[in-house]
């Protein structure tokens, strides 16, 4: 292998950079030329890509976002528009494609690798959502649950100086791992999450209990992929006269500079993904599972069966809100 690309694609994340960086630098080191595809999919189409050296990812690897920065590309899922993309890394010769994103940019690289078996492709989970099969962790998971932890740590200094419930909203269409994790982490009252059925009237009964044994404020953490911070005032409304305030965290979860967890496992995740295309694997994900560096086929990856979910981790947080 002569010469690969890499990619970053869908919503940033902290720790795309260092990753970039160690699929660039990880390359060198083993004779390889890499190209820099900027804007994503939609960079690929429109030949947006450029030669990266040694010194393009100096002094990134501390960097949130990323620099090759990141476009949503619905028209890629169209063979006709795929086509357009695969032409332009067959001109340059690219033998590898890194993808580093989330399931939509994993399906764009699955399907360049059906369509052109030249090509390999590699995938690397990076999305805060932490919704990849395949791997324990994605990278910017770390980050932004430090982002939320800091957050929720400030508002309670106000939910206790007036006595008020807070409902604080983040992110997570289909996986709740961020509430999940924040909420056992801050001492959140409850956890709503789009993986468990929470009706809101024990939620309310739950926080009038805790009012009735002298607790002066609660914290109730809700993923937006089960319902709004609004949504869910409104319904406690209907069984509980409290006072509440709604904090929508939105998208400062997705910035900032990136955790040493999340530094640590951008760089060995995209040092993995060269090691893998040298060995000739072409569309897997890599992942890290018991701290071990691991390779998942797409298909695996996709499979709805395989989500993964803590119960352990939500009971453990119910146990220990009482």
């Amino acid at each position: 292998m002569k010469k690969i690309a890499v990619l970053t694609s869908g919503g940033d994340s902290p720790g795309m950079n260092a990753a970039v960086r160690a699929v660039t630098r990880k390359a060198i080191y083993n004779n390889i030329e890499v190209y820099g595809v900027y804007q994503g999919y939609q960079g690929l189409l429109n030949d947006n890509i450029e030669k990266l050296e040694l010194g393009s990812v100096g002094d990134t690897i501390q960097r949130g976002g990323t620099f090759l920065y990141s476009a949503r590309c619905p028209e890629f899922k169209d063979a006709d528009v795929r086509k357009k993309g695969i032409e332009n890394l067959r001109k340059r010769d690219i033998e590898g494609l890194v993808v580093i994103g989330g399931d939509g940019s994993y399906r764009g690289a699955q399907r360049i690798s059906e369509e052109c078996k030249e090509i390999q492709t590699i995938g690397v989970p990076g999305t805060i959502d932490n919704d990849i099969n395949g791997s324990d962790f994605t990278i910017g998971f770390d980050t932004a649950l430090n982002t939320i932890i800091d957050s929720v740590d400030k508002i309670r200094d106000t939910a206790s100086s007036h006595a008020r419930t807070f409902i604080i909203e983040v992110m997570g269409r289909d996986c709740g791992d961020l509430a999940l994790w924040a909420g056992l982490s801050v001492g959140a009252e409850t956890i709503i999450l789009p993986e468990v059925n929470v009706d809101i009237k024990d939620v309310a009964e739950k926080i009038d209990n805790g009012i009735k044994r002298g607790k002066k404020h609660s914290i109730v953490m809700v993923a937006e992929g089960c319902m709004s911070g609004e949504a869910c005032a409104k319904e406690l409304s209907k069984y509980i006269n409290i006072d509440t305030r709604v904090s929508v965290l939105g998208h400062i979860q997705r910035g900032g500079s990136p955790s040493g967890a999340d530094r640590v496992l951008a760089s060995r995740l995209g040092g993995h993904a060269v090691e893998l295309l040298l060995s000739g694997k072409t569309a897997v994900g890599v992942g890290i599972m018991n701290n071990e560096l691991t390779d998942t086929p797409f298909d695996e990856i996709f499979n709805a069966k395989n989500q993964k979910f803590e119960h352990s981790i939500y009971n453990l947080a119910k146990e220990l809100s009482i």
